[in-house]
């Protein structure tokens, strides 16, 4: 019995150089799935702050031609805040007011990603939904659709 316990403590004990391989190299596999997928996801978040915060400067647009006689003219960045204090042209994203006139408007909201998000109402009171750089919450063909 005395014997076995020698013969046991005597052998090395330990992963062989082929295992931790393996396992250096699932690790890897892993890793190159998973950190991809991480990065988009984060650029997804990105973007719908960005969708959401030019929804709000359209809110508030809105809300200043009914204040001004159903008028867009004259809508700045700073009189939309007053309106809606998140609409801010500083920050994580910022809002421009594009084109203005008595019946349209383009109000613009920028993604910590870079990509642009527009709301444009037309004089016929269509609505469209243009980004600029495709990818994350940008889809092909450059509409967003609101």
């Amino acid at each position: 019995m005395l014997e076995k316990l020698r013969k046991r403590m005597g052998r090395d004990e330990g992963f062989t150089l082929i295992e931790l391989l393996v396992v250096m190299l699932i690790l890897g596999i892993l890793a190159a799935i998973a950190i991809p997928t991480f990065f988009n996801q984060r650029e997804k978040a990105q973007d719908s702050d960005a969708k959401a915060m030019v929804r709000a400067a359209q809110t508030a647009i809105e809300t200043y031609a009914t204040d001004n006689s159903g008028s867009y003219a004259g809508a700045t960045v700073a009189a939309l805040n007053s309106i809606e204090p998140t609409v801010q042209a500083g920050g994580d994203n910022p809002v421009t007011v594009v084109a203005v006139g008595a019946n349209t408007y383009t109000v613009r909201a920028g993604s910590l990603t870079g990509r642009n998000f527009d709301i444009t109402r037309a004089a016929n009171a269509a609505f469209s939904f243009p980004c600029a750089a495709v990818g994350g919450g940008c889809p092909t063909g450059g509409d967003w659709g609101g």
